[in-house]
């Protein structure tokens, strides 16, 4: 018979088995869920640039959003779109996705030719083999396969996330940073006209030269200060750049003014923990991760006897005599290698994908109640400092000013009660400066914004008070 009877046997389930197994690539490749994520949390879209025609898309886009003002939303936008660094991470997708494939594809079958000969005769072996192993296994590693890939999107989009938090911060410091420089070329112009002044008393002999040493020094130590800040505003405006992607011939940012409104009220949240639970896509991550090591060590405690299994079918033809026909079966025998190494490293592995799903969810707690904390304490001084500290030093400088046109204050002393007022301004922009940025830092812990969370981007009210002319 030229069919082996077991073999006919194994037909229907070898038959199930490569229909199954045609594992295709999906045609988005894994991102939708990333860019649901952004939709969901940020409402937002981001994008996986995979070729020139997106890349040359988002460019335009890039390019309209960036000739007006940009709010923090288009530059969290601009950030989706065309941060290289996450348009890299992207690609981890179609990484996984492969691999993904590659577990539900059968297994090439392996052919052997022999050829022999003793004298005028001449000998021919065939052998056509498939590693059944390989096939009793698939569908396991399918699924871890799977998983895993579900995982890399959890962690991809946690990428994203933290990338369009990166982008609010720089945001928020860029325009800090400009306004600092601003009122601190206003505190360098008042006494620079101090120090003038003070050298022209000096000179008919109105003034002492320890007053003009002092004035003098207080304009040199002004004129270094705006130099720091003028770095600082370079930098953080760099800082910028570098997140949303951009390069020098991109042209500059236009960037508003003033920092936005702070909200009302403070935010409340009463089960911050528990939403940071369900949110975070780094807890889910890990969770994932689990799940997948404990089927992956199921799996290898299931072969750790057997793990070689090859099925061929053989055919022997030599010279004037009928072709041998058959089947060989390989298998390799636990005689020095148990597989005893194997578990305890799969087991390993399990237990430390398991102490750091509870690490991550400690921190995630822990995080969360410090963010939490520390944007309650950051509204908290901005406004003490929006309500109370500058409206106060406003009202100062107008007393003064009084006294001044009732010859009862010096020139001098207006100049120094300007420079009181413009430290109090910018004192008071770094205060909403960094509730901003706590509040940046209060979404990422939570792993999205909350319902309550104001978000209010209004034409600001002049909080900042101004320097009189």
């Amino acid at each position: 018979m030229n069919t082996f009877p077991p073999l006919r046997k194994l037909a229907p389930p070898l038959l199930a088995l490569v229909l199954s197994g045609c594992a295709s690539f999906s045609a988005d490749g894994g991102f939708d869920a990333v860019n649901q994520t952004a939709q969901q949390r940020l409402n937002k879209q981001t994008g996986w640039s995979r070729s020139e025609q997106d890349a040359d898309g988002v460019t335009q886009r890039v390019r309209a959003m960036l000739s007006k003002s940009l709010s923090v939303d288009d530059a969290v936008q601009i950030a989706l779109l065309n941060n290289r660094e996450l348009q890299a991470s992207y690609s981890e997708l179609g990484i996984a996705e492969a691999d993904l494939v590659q577990a539900g594809r059968l297994p090439n079958p392996g052919f052997s030719f022999g050829r022999t000969h003793t004298g005028d005769d001449i000998k021919i072996d065939r052998s056509l083999t498939l590693s059944v192993m390989s096939l009793l296994t698939m569908p396991a590693a399918s699924r871890i396969e799977a998983r895993r890939f579900e995982q890399t999107k959890l962690k991809l989009a946690d990428v994203m996330l933290r990338t369009a938090a990166m982008t609010r911060k720089a945001y928020y410091q860029s325009i800090a940073a400009t306004q600092s420089v601003r009122y601190q070329e206003q505190v360098r112009e008042a006494a620079e006209v101090a120090h003038e002044l003070a050298a022209r008393m000096a000179k008919q002999g109105n003034f002492s030269q320890l007053d003009v040493a002092r004035e003098r020094a207080f304009y040199l130590e002004t004129s270094t200060q705006l130099t720091r800040v003028r770095t600082q505003a370079m930098q953080e405006n760099e800082n910028l750049m570098r997140l949303l992607g951009l390069r020098k011939q991109d042209g500059m940012l236009q960037l508003p003014s003033r920092l936005p409104d702070l909200p009302k009220s403070a935010i409340t949240l009463d089960n911050s923990e528990q939403v940071a639970m369900e949110q975070r896509l780094d807890v889910q991550s890990a969770k994932l991760e689990v799940s997948a090591l404990q089927g992956s060590l199921g799996l290898t405690k299931t072969t750790r006897f057997i793990n070689v299994l090859d099925l061929g079918y053989v055919r022997n033809a030599e010279s004037g005599k009928p072709a041998e026909i058959g089947y060989q079966a390989s298998i390799e025998i636990p005689l020095f290698d148990w597989g005893g190494a194997r578990v305890a490293k799969a087991e390993a592995i399990y237990m430390q994908a398991v102490h750091r799903l509870a690490a991550t969810a400690v921190q995630a707690q822990s995080e969360v109640r410090s963010a939490y904390a520390v944007q309650q304490h950051a509204y908290l001084l901005a406004r003490q400092y929006q309500d109370e500290v500058v409206p106060l030093r406003k009202r100062i400088s107008d007393e003064y000013l009084l006294r001044y046109n009732g010859m009862l204050a010096s020139v001098f002393e207006l100049l120094a009660d300007a420079r009181e007022q413009a430290n109090a301004v910018n004192a008071a922009i770094d205060a909403a400066r960094d509730y901003w940025i706590a509040d940046s830092d209060l979404q990422l812990a939570l792993g999205g914004p909350t319902s309550n969370l104001s978000m209010t981007t209004s034409a600001q009210n002049k909080t900042e008070g101004k320097i009189h002319e």
